[in-house]
């Protein structure tokens, strides 16, 4: 098996997690605590967001978890951000899905282009200044 494939591999199982992660405290806000699902949403990436930092470097990619690397780390969920958020919306007011499930959906269409972003930062060697 190639490194890529295995990276990618690695990267969905520790996406289980980080769904699972994300999920949980996204129940806890919103059906627990009756926080909204669009606050219970960016609390909850938030959170899983850091967790997601520190396990995509040590076991998904390989490398040393640097200050730096989590400064950056954020700009590759932009794109995570962005779709799961859209779709969110879109399946909650637009098609009327449940709040519940359209996390869910949402996270499934976002996992490919943050592989391919997460890689980039994460593997970019660091340049000496």
């Amino acid at each position: 098996m190639n490194k890529r494939k295995a990276e990618f591999i690695r990267f969905v199982a520790i996406g289980g997690i980080n769904t699972l992660n994300y999920y949980l405290i996204y129940m806890l806000f919103h059906h627990l605590w009756n926080t909204g699902y669009g606050v219970s949403h960016v609390v909850a990436f938030t959170l899983s967001m850091i967790a997601s930092f520190f396990l995509n470097s040590y076991f998904t990619f390989k490398v040393k978890p640097t200050l730096r690397k989590f400064l950056q780390f954020p700009l590759t969920q932009v794109v995570n951000f962005t779709v799961t958020t859209v779709c969110i919306y879109l399946l909650v007011e637009q098609l009327n899905v449940s709040t519940t499930l359209a996390p869910l959906f949402a996270i499934f269409i976002a996992v490919p282009a943050t592989f391919i972003v997460t890689s980039k930062i994460l593997k970019r060697e660091q340049s000496t200044i």
